[in-house]
């Protein structure tokens, strides 16, 4: 990328061919994708610059994940590559860092982690860890794989409503499982091998906005990334969005890299990432992130 530096102390990047930009800030509200309105452009390359300084690794591999991302591709190969460089991550210091200041942890084991029933045609199937806002883990992924099989399955089911009970509709992956894998490689294997993101982009190139999420609450990380494989997300007006991985040393690992910028492009995903600014409702909906903000009932 080429900067030019103007008057006034003005610098402005210019996008290459061989070296695209990753975003722009502009204090100026703009329905362009490649860029997105701050109140304070200097101070948020500030805030920017001392995170991608704090964990430059995943910061670089982040921007590298979305810059091959091929959004009207099939989203397996590029949950692929986001799966590999994840793992990548895990294996690295800054993930080893973030580990080790958090100490040893306890996975709670809840029943049910996941509820699903069938009201007709339409499957409704729902995060059931209300007491860690749904943090996703490895048996709720299982037990969401096998809600979803059903409907893979069943070419009677018409529709699929992907939802959490209690505060939150999904806060990202329980960071008290974080580091429990035995190995990168296995984990790659699992998330590419047994991925709910598949399974639900499968089921909304069958049925369209027929596969929907409906969100609230913290819909981050994980939660966030699934939800937008759905062919509509409905959000209440309470949610707070983000993806907060770049603090883990980490990456978007539950197929955000495709699913997400698919309907935001790689640029506002990006920012997202480096950032870890959390965006409302209104701003989730005027980026194309979710389709609708859902009535509330008067009280």
């Amino acid at each position: 990328m080429t900067v030019l530096e103007l008057p006034a102390g003005i610098r402005v990047g210019v996008e290459t061919p061989t070296d695209p930009a990753t975003f722009t800030l502009t204090t100026r509200p703009t329905e362009d994708r490649r860029a997105v309105t701050v109140g304070s452009v200097d101070l948020a390359v500030a805030a920017l610059t001392e995170r991608c300084q704090m964990w430059p690794q995943a910061a670089a591999i982040c921007v590298d994940v979305l810059r091959s991302v091929d959004v009207s591709a099939p989203a397996f190969g590029g949950i692929v590559t986001e799966s590999l460089a994840y793992s990548t991550l895990q294996s690295g210091n800054e993930f080893a860092r973030w580990l080790s200041e958090r100490g040893p942890a306890t996975v709670p084991q809840l029943p049910e982690p996941v509820q699903a029933h069938r009201d007709g045609n339409t499957l409704h199937v729902r995060f059931n860890r209300p007491q860690r806002h749904n943090a996703f883990s490895t048996d709720a992924r299982g037990a969401l794989l096998e809600a979803l099989e059903v409907a893979r399955l069943d070419p009677s089911v018409d529709e699929v409503v992907l939802g959490g009970n209690g505060r939150s509709f999904c806060s990202g992956g329980d960071l008290a499982e974080f580091g429990s894998f035995a190995d990168p490689a296995s984990a790659h294997l699992a998330r590419t091998r047994h991925s709910p993101a598949l399974a639900l982009d499968e089921l909304t190139a069958r049925l369209g906005r027929r596969c929907r999420a409906e969100v609230h609450g913290q819909v981050l990380g994980s939660g966030l990334e699934m939800a937008c494989y759905c062919g509509w997300v409905s959000c209440h007006p309470d949610a707070v969005i983000g993806l907060p991985e770049l603090a883990l040393g980490l990456i978007p690992g539950a197929g955000g890299t495709v699913s997400i910028t698919r309907r935001i492009g790689r640029w506002r995903t990006a920012y997202l990432v480096l950032s870890g600014q959390t965006i409302d409702a209104a701003t989730a909906l005027a980026w194309g992130l979710v389709d609708e903000i859902a009535a509330v009932p008067a009280t």
